[in-house]
């Protein structure tokens, strides 16, 4: 267990800064997640970041699992964002799935399917960024 715990906090690390890389914006650690539900991962210091990250980091598997997934989506929900799942496994690339709606609006459009997309993880901040500016043209 704490050895799992401490693949994940690393991960999670990891995560924030190669995220701050590609955005620009500075993530930290959620420390309440361990004794509040329904939280993220890492915690965004701007307010208009659009997901709640999940982070999960494993030997093997091959794809978000529906717990992680369900998991971001009731965080995500008590949020008012969309969920992503950040995930990796040994000798793989970082992936991120987040919901086909997510994807849309990000690129001015809609979507109504209970979907999720599994991105790279560049794919992951671009959407991000072009959702963060769909949002602030309004």
């Amino acid at each position: 267990m704490v050895n799992s715990r401490n693949k994940g906090s690393t991960f999670e690390r990891d995560i924030g800064k190669k995220l701050f890389d590609q955005t620009g914006l500075t993530f930290e650690r959620e420390l309440n997640q361990y004794r509040q539900s329904d939280l993220g991962d890492l915690l965004c210091h701007d307010q208009n970041w659009p997901f709640v990250i999940e982070c999960k980091r494993y030997a093997n598997g091959n794809h978000a699992q529906t717990a992680w997934l369900e998991q971001a989506s009731r965080a995500a929900k008590v949020a008012g964002k969309y969920p992503a799942v950040v995930y990796k496994y040994d000798r793989q690339q970082i992936r991120v799935s987040i919901p086909f709606d997510a994807f849309a609006e990000a690129l001015g459009g809609a979507c109504t399917e209970p979907e999720n997309a599994d991105l790279t993880f560049s794919g992951f901040c671009y959407v991000a960024r072009e959702l963060m500016a769909v949002r602030a043209l309004g």
